[in-house]
């Protein structure tokens, strides 16, 4: 069996943005700082820099959010603890319900969190 490896992201809205995405709608992101709660099952090193390139498919929710060109990632943070458990330990509000939570099965509500 093969261990999750969680990661977050660290992002930077620079300005206010507004973004469809995906299923869930559009939303407007006030600028300031987010955090991202997501895992790997393998290849993170790949799964983090598909994160970071701007040139992709838009398939998970985030992936939407980072194709905003006010948005960047400022640093990445990687755990060994699981990813709900994490995203619990990481304070912040929850700007968009179900972002990144659509396989969540601990009740989370969403895995992007804005820091302020």
């Amino acid at each position: 069996m093969t261990a999750h490896i969680t990661y977050q992201l660290l992002i930077e809205v620079t300005r206010p943005v507004r973004v469809t995405v995906g299923r869930l709608g559009q939303f407007t992101f006030p600028a300031g700082r987010y955090v991202y709660t997501g895992s790997a099952r393998r290849n993170f090193e790949a799964r983090v820099a598909r994160h970071l390139r701007h040139a992709k498919a838009l398939r998970w929710h985030i992936d939407y959010l980072l194709a905003a060109t006010e948005v960047c990632v400022v640093g990445v943070r990687r755990y060994v603890d699981e990813e709900c458990a994490i995203n619990r330990a990481t304070p912040g509000s929850l700007p968009v319900p179900g972002f990144g939570a659509s396989d969540c099965r601990a009740g989370c509500g969403s895995h992007l969190k804005y820091l302020g």
